[in-house]
């Protein structure tokens, strides 16, 4: 068994290496720069901060650590960057370590299932598998009464549904995250899926109701708007950041309008918050 283990060690893709390690050789560079070259008239902190990957590395793998062990069988892979670290700490756990051999990995996203298979982890889906022990996952927002803003990346259906089917969903991030009140951090407003033949509609609903401004999101590499993995399109609500709002009552009321299909409002949904912070500790928020 442990020379099979030695050939089904995970490899992943060598690009997706390659470009990792440019993102963080570029991230050392700055910082290395910012601090050196005095020349520049930079007067801010004079505390050293580490690069946001590091950030994210540390509370992905402390959650991992903490929330992953023999007793667990289902995990929930959320979607997004700091994700990538915890499938790795799982990996290293699982290949290296010896253990977690029996953990099944639920995907939220085609990005997760190809992270799942890359590490060669154990592939599960809700069919087989719907209860899950604990999801990781990701978030653009945290405020201050846990209340997520996700969909970024565009996979907040299937990243609340498997959220909906844990036991625990445990919020991983770096310190950008964190805000008192939502809109502090995240400026690009809360996605909403909907179906396409009612963005129109929807756009105004949420403009009378709530005011503010909904847009639908667009492609970059292609001609039209982005495409979700379930199909749907993505509005993006740029709320007016300094109101104050009831953010259950307003998820219910927009899940109200025909043709939205979820928001990227979590509510009462994360039970604890890891916070890589600048200082290379980690903040852990509970609810």
């Amino acid at each position: 068994m442990l020379v099979l283990r030695g050939f089904l060690q995970p490899r992943p893709s060598s690009h997706l290496v390659s470009i990792a390690n440019k993102l963080v050789t570029a991230k050392t560079f700055r910082r290395a720069s910012s601090t050196t070259n005095k020349n520049m008239g930079d007067k801010g902190d004079k505390t050293n901060k580490i690069a946001l990957d590091e950030a994210k590395k540390l509370a992905a793998r402390t959650a991992v650590d903490e929330w992953i062990t023999e007793d667990t069988k289902i995990v929930g892979i959320g979607s997004g960057s700091t994700i990538v670290f915890a499938v790795q700490r799982i990996a290293e756990r699982v290949w290296k370590e010896g253990a977690l051999c029996d953990l099944i990995c639920v995907p939220t996203s085609f990005q997760a299932r190809q992270l799942i298979l890359d590490y060669n982890l154990n592939l599960g889906d809700l069919d087989r598998n719907p209860i899950i022990d604990i999801a990781i996952d990701g978030a653009d927002e945290v405020d201050s009464r846990m209340v997520l803003i996700k969909g970024g990346g565009g996979c907040l259906l299937q990243e609340k549904i498997v959220a909906s089917c844990a036991k625990h969903l445990i919020v991983i991030a770096d310190y950008t995250k964190r805000s008192l009140r939502l809109g502090e951090q995240w400026c690009k407003g809360i996605p909403i899926e909907v179906t396409p033949i009612a963005h129109v509609p929807i756009k105004l609903k949420i403009e009378a109701l709530f005011g503010g401004e909904a847009t639908l999101r667009m492609a970059l590499a292609k001609a039209g708007p982005i495409i979700t993995d379930s199909g749907n399109f993505l509005l993006d609500w740029r709320f007016v950041a300094k109101r104050e709002f009831d953010w259950d009552e307003v998820n219910r009321a927009l899940m109200m309008i025909p043709g939205v299909v979820e928001t990227g409002l979590f509510v009462d949904n994360a039970h604890k918050c890891y916070f890589g912070m600048a200082d290379g500790t980690v903040k852990v928020q509970n609810r």
